[in-house]
């Protein structure tokens, strides 16, 4: 059974910077794709970043092209979400999500979930 568990969310002020993780389980990921989304109050769940479990491949939304910077570590099975120069309009709850094959941004072609982490950015 694949099981996803992110960490590292916490309050920070802005302009600070964060590590996210998430840890994977329960399979071998070589063809999948990771990709962390996040939740603001009020909102839609949206894409923020992806990384291809095999190659160099990742993608990132326009909002955080430049300040978040996903990587893998494949020995630890951890996927992490580098942020920095964080934004109040960056607090949500972050969640990472999996799926098989190449990086896409739609909530629904992922098919499986962590349980998410918040992040609070004070002004």
């Amino acid at each position: 059974q694949v099981q996803l568990v992110e960490s590292g969310g916490g309050l920070v002020q802005a302009g600070a910077s964060l590590r996210l993780s998430c840890a994977a389980s329960g399979r071998t990921f070589g063809t999948y794709t990771i990709g962390w989304f996040r939740q603001a109050p009020g909102n839609e769940r949206e894409f923020v970043g992806g990384i291809m479990w095999s190659g160099p491949s990742t993608s990132y939304a326009d909002s955080v092209k430049g300040r978040f910077t996903i990587s893998r570590d494949n020995a630890k099975n951890t996927v992490y979400l580098q942020m920095n120069s964080l934004k109040p309009e960056d607090t949500a709850v972050y969640y990472c999500a999996a799926k098989r094959w190449g990086i896409v941004r739609g909530t629904y072609d992922y098919e499986y979930w962590g349980q998410g982490t918040q992040v609070t950015v004070s002004s």
